[in-house]
């Protein structure tokens, strides 16, 4: 558990939505296995253990185009390619929804409104990129912890 109050109030609100994910369709791709298995081993072993069967989307040659023209036309930085990589799998594989906790190169509205301009230039799908905590189940706000959280 994070030390961080913000970091530890993230973690717990994922839990909580990780309890309730079995409601939705969901994937995973291979730069999310990756990140789950980087780190403490043994904090690792448990990431891998519950993303272990989920769909797994996979970084194809269209998603590193489109990460490379995001990055040309800095619509995001060349320093976030994990970030950029995220963006083009979930355009690539048409997912209607990218959940995170980024917000400084996914959930960020210049950052949105600059994808949303170049995927209409070129006639292609981009999913909406959600905070997690706005993707929750309701009673989830409900938990003090997570109330108190400021969004």
């Amino acid at each position: 558990m994070s030390r961080n109050l913000i970091g530890a109030a993230r973690q717990q609100i994922t839990q909580a939505w990780w309890d309730t994910r079995l409601n939705y369709d969901f994937y995973i791709s291979e730069v999310i296995s990756r990140e789950c298995a980087a780190g403490d081993p043994n904090a690792a072993k448990k990431r891998l253990a519950a993303i272990e069967g989920l769909p797994l989307l996979r970084v194809t040659t269209e998603a590193i185009e489109i990460s490379k023209a995001l990055v040309a036309r800095d619509i995001i930085p060349s320093k976030a390619v994990e970030d950029v990589l995220h963006i083009s799998i979930a355009t690539v594989h048409a997912m209607d929804f990218l959940l995170t906790w980024n917000c400084k190169h996914i959930a960020n509205p210049e950052i949105q409104k600059r994808i949303a301009s170049y995927s209409k230039s070129k006639d292609c799908f981009y999913p909406s990129f959600v905070l997690l905590m706005n993707y929750s189940e309701p009673t989830m706000m409900n938990d003090e912890v997570i109330r108190d959280v400021p969004k």
